[in-house]
């Protein structure tokens, strides 16, 4: 009994410390606009509506779960772009981001104001796995929550490879070189065989695309490194 209790309490910390809880901690206004997306608000903007923020406490590796619930959060109050709000030391400096706590500032920024895509290809770490890619030939190493840019040049193709047996090779042409693409190299998958022989099938280092609302969002809580290889 003594042994089942200690294996029940090892279970609750370990979901207790990868509990996480999101929730709006301040609401100024509300707008009624009807906006389906969510995208990162510019620097430059200066007058963009402030609507409220949201408080993440708790880390979590599943970064579409959190953005899913920060999504519906700030869609409650009408907000079409967010920010990350550091917190201060008490000097007024900004602390370092935290991804087991941190805030987001919601805003309605009227759409002839949304800032243009700046013609680049991210890409994006998985939260948890260090993964080898190759771009064009040239190898790059991306750490655990962490993304690189290229600029994207008019006519110029992207070859992509995640460098691992079973992995993945995409050959991505973007349309002009205004437009953004972003990817994700996940972490090594398994999933189960359906031939009916059994065993399992291994995908290592699949290439996800991202829409631009979530790839904004891990913009803001990942750290960008030196795209050179």
């Amino acid at each position: 009994m003594i042994k089942n209790l200690a294996v029940a309490i090892s279970i609750f910390c370990i979901h207790l410390c990868n509990a996480q809880n999101v929730y709006l901690s301040k609401v100024e206004k509300t707008n009624d606009n009807t906006d389906k997306f969510l995208y990162k608000k510019a620097e430059t903007i200066t007058d963009a509506e402030y609507l409220g923020e949201i408080e993440v406490q708790g880390f979590s590796k599943d970064d579409a779960a959190v953005f899913s619930l920060i999504y519906k959060k700030a869609k409650e109050i009408g907000a079409n772009t967010f920010s990350l709000k550091p917190f201060e030391n008490i000097d007024g400096t900004p602390q370092p981001f935290n991804p087991a706590n941190y805030k987001i500032a919601l805003y309605y920024t009227p759409n002839g104001k949304l800032k243009d895509q700046d013609g680049k290809l991210y890409i994006f770490a998985s939260s948890d796995k260090e993964q080898k890619i190759s771009i064009n030939k040239k190898d790059y190493l991306l750490a655990p929550r962490s993304y690189l840019t290229r600029d994207i040049i008019s006519g110029e193709a992207f070859i992509i490879s995640t460098k691992k047996l079973l992995g993945s090779t995409i050959k991505v042409q973007p349309k002009a070189n205004k437009e953004n693409l972003y990817f994700q190299v996940s972490s090594l998958k398994v999933k189960s065989d359906t031939s009916g022989v059994g065993g399992l099938n291994l995908k290592s280092g699949d290439i996800i695309g991202l829409e631009k609302s979530y790839a904004e969002f891990l913009s803001l809580i990942y750290t960008k490194i030196n795209s050179k290889p």
